[in-house]
């Protein structure tokens, strides 16, 4: 039972945390229909701003945070200018964003290859505390628990965004029916840029906890946290961003799991369940029944 109980609250916590990890993926394909495959190398972008920080400027790795944030206001804001507007008058928007950011997730994995090298880079483990924190007898490193705390806040500040803004109202409606959005007087184009470097600026915060939940950051990290984040956005449902936190915690559970009791399976347990779930429910465990609305 104890094994038990280390494996189910460990993978609650490494649920919540890669919940993080495909919200920012789920955000933008419900707000613009694009499928960001570049989206696991900004992860990896945020794991080597953590680094810098803590390696290079000896600070807390948290302040790595507020400079994600900014860092994809810099760079996320011109993208989408030069980027979104020209995808979505495309033909097929969804095929043509699939290619597009496929090539620059590979540019970006070559840039940071050339600026950090290909070793894997590593934080100290006490750099987020040098202790552990227990649940019902079961101890966790004190960076699992600000990795789940900084998503749960995340996780909390969209929910408020979502329910308790105009803008947060608007994007609720172009995920809805984009048409229909533009027809009642919506900025589409506004409501876009914004989920854009949002989304962005939610990989960049999930970056920054890599090296502590996958033990190292390196370059060729991305395609792989691509992957996972999207089998996590189809468990839940694509196109639903709150409707991640379904996927991320079957994700997290399952892999907890079998990494507790067949270790050996740990890899491919959780895209099976994304199969049979798939298979079952192709909409996702909520569906289209729960969108927001």
């Amino acid at each position: 039972m104890e094994l038990l109980a280390y494996a189910v609250i460990g993978g609650i916590l490494y649920g919540i945390f890669f919940t993080l990890v495909g919200l920012g993926l789920n955000l933008l394909f419900g707000v613009m229909r694009i499928i960001n495959l570049a989206h696991g190398q900004f992860i990896v972008l945020g794991g080597y701003l953590a680094w810098t920080v803590a390696d290079r400027l000896k600070l807390n790795p948290l302040w790595s945070i507020p400079l994600s944030i900014l860092c994809a206001i810099v760079i996320g804001w011109p993208l989408y200018r030069a980027v979104v507007p020209r995808l979505q008058r495309s033909d097929d928007p969804e095929m043509l964003s699939f290619i597009l950011f496929f090539g620059i997730g590979q540019m970006l994995t070559a840039v940071t290859m050339l600026l950090f090298g290909a070793d894997q880079r590593s934080l100290p483990e006490d750099a987020l505390g040098s202790g552990s924190l227990g649940l019902f007898g079961q101890e966790f490193p004190d960076s699992w628990w600000w990795a789940a705390g900084v998503s749960l806040t995340a996780l909390a500040l969209l929910w408020l965004y979502f329910s308790r803004t105009r803008l947060g109202y608007a994007t609720r409606a172009v995920m809805a029916e984009r048409d229909e959005a533009v027809a009642t007087g919506i900025d589409v184009r506004r409501v876009s840029a914004i989920a854009f470097v949002a989304g962005l600026a939610l990989a960049g915060i999930a970056g920054v906890f890599v090296p502590y939940l996958l033990g190292s950051v390196s370059p060729d990290l991305g395609d792989g946290l691509t992957t996972t984040a999207f089998a996590i956005v189809i468990i839940g449902s694509l196109g639903n961003p709150l409707g991640t936190i379904v996927g991320g915690l079957v994700f997290g559970l399952g892999t907890m799991l079998m990494q507790t009791y067949y270790s050996s399976w740990s890899n491919v347990v959780p895209y099976a369940l994304l199969l049979i779930i798939v298979l079952i429910r192709p909409s996702g465990l909520l569906g289209k029944a729960v969108r927001l609305a």
